[in-house]
């Protein structure tokens, strides 16, 4: 029922080449270390987890 309810949006993530998946999943990304750590992480906390191992000032 509820995929007949969605059913454009069903049958064009089929049908479509692209997709918005990594930039949601980037979005989804942010928005849990923000709510993970609001009120307990300054800045330099936030910056190492948002950053990549490998990357250097």
């Amino acid at each position: 029922r509820t995929l007949n309810r969605d059913i454009d949006a069903v049958r064009n993530a089929i049908e479509m080449e692209w997709s918005n998946g990594q930039a949601e999943g980037q979005i989804n990304r942010l928005k849990t270390l923000k709510r993970a750590m609001y009120g307990r992480a300054g800045p330099n906390l936030l910056r190492a987890r948002m950053l990549p191992l490998h990357h250097t000032n």
